[in-house]
């Protein structure tokens, strides 16, 4: 998010985590905020 300064809160079916966890896990969810 914004270049690398922000992270997005992801809800996905492996729990809830940041988008470059849920990147490096390869699963996909619904954004529940954005923090930049």
């Amino acid at each position: 998010v914004y270049n690398g300064l922000g992270i997005s809160i992801l809800s996905t079916p492996k729990g809830v985590m940041s988008d470059g966890e849920a990147r490096t896990q390869n699963v996909g969810g619904e954004v529940l905020c954005t923090v930049f």
